[in-house]
């Protein structure tokens, strides 16, 4: 293997959240005289801008770049979010919460969730998100930041974060540029390939300029200008196991008192987002079109606002899978250029954080090493399968029978990765994390025993603690978290001492 020389220049084709996160990330670890990094983009084509619900890794990003929470917040609208309450999916009428904290205490080197089977089958333990200081929090409609005291329960409030997705690019925006980013307005209309290599060479645009690069970021949304049209690189269709192709957005007034958490209900072919923000409230309905019209779709989303619609809802399509590649010779793509999997569990915007932080481990030179190459594709390939089981599992583990759609998504085959997780939970609720897995253990506890999927038993080494001090034990975290969470101001009142949007927008 030869070494080559470094890169001097990157060029990203296309803004929005993709595109700005790359131009942050790559401003902020290049040195700007040093490579030169060029963004371009179309005020005149739009940006999806669902995506306005996070998990907590952005903070991650966040801090890498520098940027303090307080002032992402103020500048983005942001609201706490503390998990995803799920109504409907298991059958109507009932709900359950994923926290982002975790579950309880462990106990002697064992998962809470062992010993809460136990007393819960004994009718000793109420449900399992009443031990989570995350979920009753929410669920209270609190706010504030985790405590020091690491023996309190209030330590494990972990959140992301509710935002507008376009104040965020924006806010990006104005960081890359002041750290050297170049932002050149205009369409592609051509792309020159060199001939022997195959590689990019130069973007052409409608206005007559033209963009050289040595290395170029894909970030044109579902069009993939330079990912599918010119390197032809195919697509994973994963529509078999994951069938909503459509959606409606829409924005509404603020609701009056903002829940700290994003809420997910089931729809007769599909399911339906409320995001609160601090100026407004996202909204969207996800369906499939095979079991469901657009005309009724829309019907339902607007007659079930919380709040009065600021405008009409915008149509969206979609296939969800990945690209067979990510990277492919000097072209790598990120954001819907290279995949999409539905919103349901707000993973858009870290499966962008996932492709930058892979490639800034990977970062090329002027030979662009096929196997280095190749270790990005197999890195991201493993992202977004796990994210792909972790969603199948809301779907396939209903029980609203009668339905069609959900019918389908309850009977179908799922991936033998999947399966076995499944499987291993069902018997004594063991649950391993693995190869990276972006979900904790807690999400996939709260998500399979929400789904009604209850372990016939547990680990038999829980019986090694006695019934009566486990069971103090658990009354015990109830008892330390109602008296704490009430005792946290409104989660509105935090955010207008904490982070306060600027009064001029």
């Amino acid at each position: 293997m030869s070494i080559k020389s470094p890169i001097k220049s990157v060029v990203i084709a296309g803004g929005g959240t993709a595109g700005w996160m790359a131009a942050a990330a790559l401003s902020r670890m290049l040195d700007s005289s040093e490579v030169d990094i060029t963004l371009v983009e179309s005020e005149a084509i739009g940006t999806v801008g669902v995506g306005e619900a996070t998990i907590p890794n952005i903070a991650t990003f966040n801090k890498m770049l520098g940027i303090e929470e307080r002032d992402f917040m103020a500048n983005t609208h942001a609201t706490i979010k503390y998990g995803i309450e799920f109504v409907g999916w298991t059958k109507d009428g009932e709900s359950y919460f994923h926290p982002f904290g975790t579950h309880g205490r462990d106990m002697m080197g064992m998962s809470f969730h062992q010993f809460w089977r136990k007393m819960h089958a004994l009718g000793k333990a109420s449900r399992i998100e009443t031990y989570s200081a995350t979920a009753m929090a929410a669920k209270q409609g609190k706010a504030c930041l985790p405590s020091r005291d690491r023996n309190s329960l209030m330590s494990t409030l972990a959140h992301a974060y509710q935002f507008d997705a376009g104040r965020y690019a924006a806010f990006l925006r104005k960081y890359s540029e002041n750290n050297g980013v170049t932002r050149v307005e205009g369409k592609i209309t051509n792309v020159d390939v060199n001939s022997e290599s195959g590689f990019i060479e130069t973007l052409l645009l409608d206005n007559g300029k033209t963009l050289s690069g040595e290395f170029f970021i894909d970030c044109t949304g579902f069009r993939a200008l330079l990912t599918e049209k010119v390197m032809e690189t195919s697509f994973r269709d994963w529509s078999h196991w994951l069938p909503c192709n459509s959606a409606l957005a829409v924005g509404s007034e603020k609701l009056p008192d903002s829940p700290p958490y994003t809420r997910a209900t089931a729809r007769e072919a599909g399911w339906q987002w409320q995001i609160p923000l601090q100026h407004r409230t996202g909204n969207g309905h996800v369906y499939c079109s095979d079991f469901m019209s657009d005309q009724l779709a829309d019907e339902i989303l607007l007659k079930t606002l919380a709040s009065a619609p600021l405008a009409s809802p915008k149509q969206l399509r979609f296939t969800t899978g990945q690209r067979e590649k990510m990277w492919t010779k000097n072209c790598l793509a990120l954001g819907l250029s290279g995949g999409f999997l539905e919103p349901l569990e707000s993973t858009s915007i870290y499966l962008i954080q996932a492709g930058i932080s892979r490639l800034l481990a990977l970062f090329p030179d002027t030979g662009f090493n096929a196997t280095e190459i190749d270790e990005y594709n197999k890195l991201m390939d493993l992202e977004f399968a796990q994210v792909r089981d972790f969603l199948i599992l809301h779907y396939v583990a209903n029980e609203r029978r009668g339905e069609p759609f959900w019918d389908y998504v309850r009977n179908m085959s799922i991936p033998d990765s999947l399966k076995r997780k499944i499987d291993l939970f069902k018997g004594r609720g063991r649950y391993f994390r693995y190869d990276g897995d972006l979900f904790t253990e807690t999400s996939w506890i709260a998500v399979f025993l929400g789904q009604n999927i209850v372990p016939e038993g547990y680990n038999p080494l829980v019986d090694s603690l006695p019934e009566k001090e486990v069971e103090n034990r658990l009354n015990a975290m109830r008892a330390e978290l109602a008296q704490a969470v009430p005792q946290m101001p409104e989660h509105d009142v935090f955010l207008s001492r904490y982070c306060p949007a600027p009064k001029s927008e």
